[in-house]
């Protein structure tokens, strides 16, 4: 026999057959005086060879079925005429049904069970024998009269009935798969019948009719008579349902039209799109645009005006003309003129930011001077974590004005600075006109946030929008496509953030005045430590009065072991984490000291994250400290080489950039070609290789300011010869020595006092920016400036050689240990 379902995914429906379909046609029992237990079967009727899972939750079927099934024998399967007799009697049962064979038993969670019979042979009932613990009855079993396959009006027969029982299928719309395949494909045509008149939608009665009947062309022809009215049935549904539908819509229809006909009685009188107008026209007169501007809203308004309530243009039209409206059209914030306030806001918000703070104080002195001057647009630019986008709020309150942030970080589609033309689905401004909407102010503090790192795509390049907005030639007028009239941003004072100015093109790098925010150093860490992070948290942590408090070797212990940046992000991050320790045990009243140590920032932070850059000796030939800056702050760069015999070569490690290993390169040459000054033998650079390395290789390294610490490292390395104690350099260098200027001085040289580096070598050319940077930070230091190479190995290269030092000299030749 062939499955054509699992039976372990069985629902309980009214009338689901499982079709188990024989290799051959049914087969007749052989049974003398047949006796079976009566299954009485609710709003279904089992036909022979069609397999039925059914739902069993009466006391006396359940005994029927556990015995019958623990005998293994027959039942005999009989419809209730009723279904909602709960102990039928025999005058509530059809008096014909189906020997079924029990296949599987399934117990369900609520106690009752799901049953799977096969049906085997039609029955008609003779008399019941006992009633009790359940029916048991005598049967006559009906025979089963085989189809002749050459009978060609009967195979005639069975394919009408194939093609009416597709259509019934197809019309009803039921996701019937199995019944399809087996129609299709069934070829036992006794057991094909009774699969047919089980799997169609028929009533219990013609069920019944079509169990007893036992001639194949008498059953056939009932059968197909009864498929063909359910088909004219479901056909009749269907037309119905669709005249209801047409129906439903052309009421929709009327009820549109009358809708409209109300709104056009509407307008002959006081209605509520012309008071929406009228008040639209009443706000226009209050605003303060120029002529070019109020004749385009007239404009606009006489359009919304022509635009039919319900149609889609209307809403389009109207967000427009309220947007004209809510926009601030010459309505500018009064600035506050107090220059001692000014100072007093920008120095509680923030510590250091000098450069910053005076320009802003001296925007604010000419402002009230002049009056009417064009507002500045400024680029701070800094490592994370120092400040630069919290400074726009303290300017605003400083100046009294209002305060937009925006981030432009990740953007790449220009309409989000210009807009999007009306006409399209969805339109609205750009996010500029947006804020300045939300702000209700055309003269707000208005920070950009993260320019540089505005992306690009094919909706547009978005640094190019911006190039518009902060032009103060071009900012008087500009253009938003969804606005399509000029607005005023000249009054704006924009200030963009940055961490670095590579990414930033050169157009709109010109634009901007540029302010270097520099990292700080750890005293003025613990400055904003205590002024700033300690009581913020606290207070946010809701443990303002809990007395505890963070000594300034804490602090220093936290910031030296447990933070690596320029900023102090970080710092503020492990403040809180230390505060939720203590919010813990105060919760749970539990004691603690109030006085913060450092063995208890160790209990909590386990293990210091970072380790010191400590300087590390000249005890070795050829190590040399370099000073490195990253976007993070500065860094001290170790720059080693070694010697071993060879032919020569020049071997560059530690994930070198090009630009990195061209200075390596450059250094060599300059050695080989001004070997004598270190009395150095030409013929050595053709006997030993030189190995330059990086240290942390993993991290990729590049910039020319590592030239003059490579010449140093490699010429301490030739010569054997110790370098100056707690020096550290940076500066690039020219193949013919010349030792220009680089950047980053401040953020290096704070690398180097975290380090303990006590002299740094510097470039003649950045003497100037020494001269800039307070003195708190160039305490304890003594700088070395140069202008030629030679200068630098003269002072960092002692005479004395290190111990056990490299034999350089070839037996043959003159030189020196």
């Amino acid at each position: 026999m062939r499955t054509l379902f699992d039976m372990n995914n069985l629902a309980d429906n009214d009338q689901e057959t499982l079709a188990i379909v024989p290799d051959d046609d049914l087969e007749e029992l052989r049974i003398d005086d047949p006796v079976f237990p009566l299954l009485p079967l609710r709003n279904m009727v089992l036909f022979p060879g069609v397999v039925l899972p059914i739902t069993v939750g009466r006391q006396k079927s359940i005994r029927l079925i556990r015995e019958a099934h623990a005998q293994q024998s027959l039942i005999a399967a009989v419809a209730q005429r009723s279904s909602s007799v709960e102990d039928p009697k025999e005058e509530d049962l059809y008096p014909h049904g189906t020997v079924a064979k029990i296949l599987k038993i399934l117990e369900m969670p609520d106690g009752s069970f799901t049953v799977i019979i096969q049906g085997k042979q039609s029955f008609a009932i003779r008399e019941i024998r006992s009633t009790e613990p359940y029916h048991t009855a005598a049967v006559e079993l009906l025979p089963i009269v085989r189809i002749d396959k050459d009978d060609q009006e009967m195979q005639a027969l069975i394919d009408s009935i194939k093609d009416v029982a597709l259509k019934i299928i197809r019309v009803s719309e039921r996701q019937m798969p199995d019944v399809v395949m087996v129609i299709k494909n069934i070829e036992a045509n006794n057991f094909w019948i009774n699969y047919i008149a089980a799997s169609c939608p028929l009533k219990i009665e013609d069920r019944q009719t079509l169990l007893k009947t036992t001639s194949p062309r008498e059953k056939c022809n009932l059968l197909l008579s009864l498929l063909v009215k359910e088909l004219q049935l479901l056909e009749l549904k269907q037309d119905i349902q669709k005249k209801v539908k047409s129906d439903i819509d052309r009421q929709q229809r009327e009820y549109l039209l009358q809708q409209q006909m109300k709104t056009i009685q509407a307008e002959l009188g006081d209605n509520s799109p012309d008071r929406e107008i009228q008040e639209l026209e009443e706000r226009s007169q209050q605003k303060k645009w120029g002529a070019a501007v109020a004749e385009a809203f007239k404009k606009e308004l006489k359009k919304l005006q022509r635009t039919h309530p319900s149609s889609a243009e209307y809403a389009t039209q109207d967000n427009y003309v309220r947007l004209m409206l809510d926009l601030p059209w010459n309505e500018y914030t009064e600035d506050r003129f107090d220059m001692n306030y000014a100072r007093q806001v920008l120095d509680e918000d923030h510590f250091g930011l000098d450069r910053v703070k005076e320009r802003i104080i001296s925007h604010l002195a000419v402002l009230q001077l002049k009056g009417d001057m064009k507002a500045p647009i400024l680029c701070l630019v800094g490592p994370p974590g120092v400040g630069k986008t919290s400074l726009g709020r303290s300017v605003a309150r400083a100046l009294g004005r209002k305060y937009v942030r925006m981030s432009v970080g990740g953007m790449h589609d220009e309409s989000e600075i210009r807009g999007h033309r009306k006409t399209y689905i969805g339109a609205m401004p750009g996010r500029i006109i947006q804020n300045i909407k939300k702000v209700q102010s055309s003269n707000p503090v208005f920070v950009l946030d993260e320019i540089d790192k505005v992306g690009y795509s094919a909706q547009g390049d978005p640094a190019s929008a911006l190039l518009e907005v902060l032009d103060p030639e071009q900012n008087t007028t500009f253009v938003d496509n969804y606005l399509e009239v000029e607005y005023d941003l000249s009054r704006i004072m924009f200030i963009a953030t940055a961490n670095t100015l590579s990414t930033i093109s050169p157009a709109l790098r010109d634009r901007m005045e540029i302010i270097e925010v520099d990292g700080y150093v750890t005293e003025e860490k613990i400055a904003i430590a205590e002024r700033h992070l300690v009581p913020g948290r606290l207070e946010e942590h809701g443990m303002k009065d809990s007395g505890i408090r963070f000594p300034e070797e804490t602090l220093r212990y936290l910031i030296d072991n447990y933070t690596r940046e320029s900023g102090v992000r970080e710092l503020n991050k492990k403040i809180s984490a230390v505060l939720r320790w203590y919010a813990t045990r105060m919760a749970e009243k539990a004691p603690f000291d109030p006085v913060i140590s450092c063995d208890r920032i160790r209990e909590i932070l386990h293990a210091p994250k970072y380790r010191r850059e400590d300087y590390e000796g000249n005890d070795y030939a050829g190590v040399v400290t370099g000073l490195a800056w990253t976007q993070m702050g500065g860094e001290i760069l170790l720059i080693e080489t070694s010697l071993s015999r060879g032919s020569g070569t020049l071997t560059l490690t530690g994930h070198l950039g090009d630009v990195m290993k061209e200075s390596a390169m450059i250094a060599s040459a300059y050695l080989r070609a001004h070997a004598d000054r270190l009395q150095l033998q030409p013929e050595w650079f053709e006997k030993w290789n030189v190995h330059l390395h990086v240290p942390e290789g993993a991290i990729p390294k590049d910039g020319p300011s590592a030239g003059i610490t490579m010449v140093t490292s490699m010429a301490s390395a030739w010569t054997q010869r110790k370098v100056r104690p707690r020096l550290a350099m940076t500066g690039e260098m020219t193949l013919r020595g010349k030792v220009l200027p680089i950047g980053g001085v401040k953020e290096k040289i704070l690398a180097a006092k975290r380090a303990g580096i006590t002299h740094i070598v510097l470039p003649e050319g950045n003497r100037a920016d020494i001269d800039e940077i307070e003195p708190l930070y160039l305490e304890g230091l003594e700088f070395k400036f140069v202008d030629d190479i030679s200068e630098v190995l003269d002072y960092a290269l002692l005479e004395e050689q290190v111990s056990h030092p490299l034999r350089i000299a070839l037996p043959e030749s003159t030189g020196k240990d």
